[in-house]
């Protein structure tokens, strides 16, 4: 793996914090949000009530409500006395800030009374497409410190285990940049990948505007069209723009991802026989990027009539892939090729390596035909669900303990390849697949169904990376 890194704050969450301050580091004043209802609601209107996370302080019990059918929520307090304060805090990026001094719905325990309620807020804001969290704070009358529940939300776009996923992806996505989070790159187009299939498989379809949004603001980016210095990353954009063409129609896309075809191709010669360099520097082949590159001829084979150029060199790849000795005698891609021995490097093999390889492997099926290519997929799949998974469980060699840097994403590359593979095999892989979503939704998940790096737990903050490989594995399941 040759690793560009991420820079990544890595924070610590624990499910009920007590804090010194009331307000985040966000420089801005909440706004009322009318969505269905205006903030401001009385409880008493609330069509239900959910409490999915409470903190006590001092013998008090503070919870978070939410009314889900109205998208909004309350804060509670119980066991307290008169001038106990508590309050709500919204976030519209995951809990990372909140509205600087704005206790939304601040409110006392009144005299002769234990209990009481602050009044109803909305969760998210529709008009302005922020994807919002709540959670409920609280403070004794004569003590200063204070206690927060853990961030939780309505089940509005969160209504099972793939759109809840989504929407906590939704809550990293900077509408102003286009990206995710740490505005990653090569790891936005595979988050950007995984939403357009979730709203494929769910069909919800509330962040459709991610696509465009990350289109208008990125095209003319770097060196135009999603091409930069990394071939495998313009292998990563085009593929994530045959997908959106695939769910929109819109021609645009396409046109977008024959460019990124072409700016591969031109880093493909002859050295150790063919192959497509990593890099522009032309210093490396690896099977990441040649993985790519097949997959990519291959898809685009599929969706432009009489443009043979696409099968021919989806063909070629595999066949200089194959002669490379990459694939190993375990059935395992290894990381690359040593230029001077023209042989296998010997590296390691990470998962997304096989994943996406055995998805190149379906997509060129598609277009030939030839079994001994589904086969030879069925092989590399049979290797990844035993050799990479100790326990039964997906973990990724060197698996980090934090979600930062390039290997968080490898897994949802790898498990959106095997997912390919299940569906062209009749459910091959289902009883694996179910394996890794039941344990990550188990084990390695947080109040707002955020993802960590580890499928088998425990759960560590998160990064959009993390998120969309199990929102990737969650696509995947049947």
């Amino acid at each position: 793996m040759q690793t560009r890194s991420l820079t990544a704050a890595v924070l610590l969450t624990i499910a009920a914090t007590l804090v010194s301050v009331p307000s985040g580091p966000a420089a801005h004043a909440a706004a009322a949000v009318c969505n269905r209802h205006c903030d401001g609601r009385d409880p008493a209107l609330a069509t239900g009530d959910r409490q999915p996370v409470t903190v006590t302080l001092h013998g008090r019990r503070f919870a978070l409500h939410f009314a889900d059918a109205d998208a909004m929520g309350w804060a509670s307090v119980d066991g307290g006395q008169p001038g106990d304060q508590l309050w709500l805090d919204r976030s519209f990026d995951g809990g990372r800030s909140w509205g600087d001094g704005s206790r939304l719905g601040d409110a006392r325990i009144p005299a002769g009374a234990t209990g009481w309620r602050t009044a109803m807020f909305n969760t998210d804001d529709w008009a302005a497409r922020g994807v919002g969290a709540l959670r409920a704070c609280g403070k004794a009358v004569d003590r200063p410190d204070i206690a927060c529940t853990a961030w939780a939300r309505s089940t509005w776009n969160a209504q099972d285990r793939r759109t809840a996923a989504a929407t906590a992806l939704m809550m990293r996505f900077d509408r102003g940049t286009g990206l995710f989070d740490t505005n990653g790159w090569w790891t936005g187009a595979n988050a950007l990948t995984a939403l357009i299939e979730n709203i494929r498989v769910t069909g919800m379809r509330s962040y459709d505007y991610a696509i465009a949004t990350t289109y208008d603001k990125n095209v003319n980016a770097r060196e135009g069209q999603f091409r930069n210095e990394f071939v495998d990353d313009t292998g990563w954009w085009g593929l994530a723009w045959v997908a959106a063409y695939d769910l929109t129609g819109d021609s645009r896309y396409l046109s977008t991802a024959r460019v990124a075809a072409e700016h591969m191709f031109r880093y493909w010669d002859t050295r150790c026989g063919g192959g497509v360099y990593w890099k522009t520097d032309r210093r490396v082949k690896n099977a990441i990027a040649n993985s790519l590159y097949i997959q990519l001829n291959a898809a685009l084979a599929q969706r432009v009539p009489g443009e043979a150029g696409y099968r021919q060199r989806a063909q070629a790849g595999w066949t200089w892939f194959r002669g490379t000795g990459m694939l190993n005698s375990s059935n395992l891609v290894n990381d690359g090729v040593n230029l001077s021995t023209c042989g296998d490097n010997g590296d390691v093999a990470w998962t997304y390596n096989q994943g996406v390889l055995i998805n190149a492997l379906v997509q060129l099926h598609r277009v030939t035909g030839d079994a001994e290519l589904l086969a030879t997929a069925r092989r590399i799949g049979d290797a990844l669900t035993t050799r990479l998974s100790p326990g039964g469980i997906l973990t990724e060699p060197l698996e980090s303990n934090t979600c930062s840097g390039d290997g968080v994403s490898f897994k949802g590359a790898a498990i959106r390849g095997l997912g390919v593979l299940n569906a062209a095999t009749g459910g091959a892989y289902t009883t694996y697949l179910r394996r890794q979503a039941d344990s990550n939704h188990a084990h390695n998940r947080d109040s707002l169904d955020s993802y960590g790096s580890h499928w088998a737990g425990p759960y560590v903050y998160t990064n959009h990376s993390c998120q969309h490989s199990v929102l990737d594995l969650l696509n995947a399941t049947p």
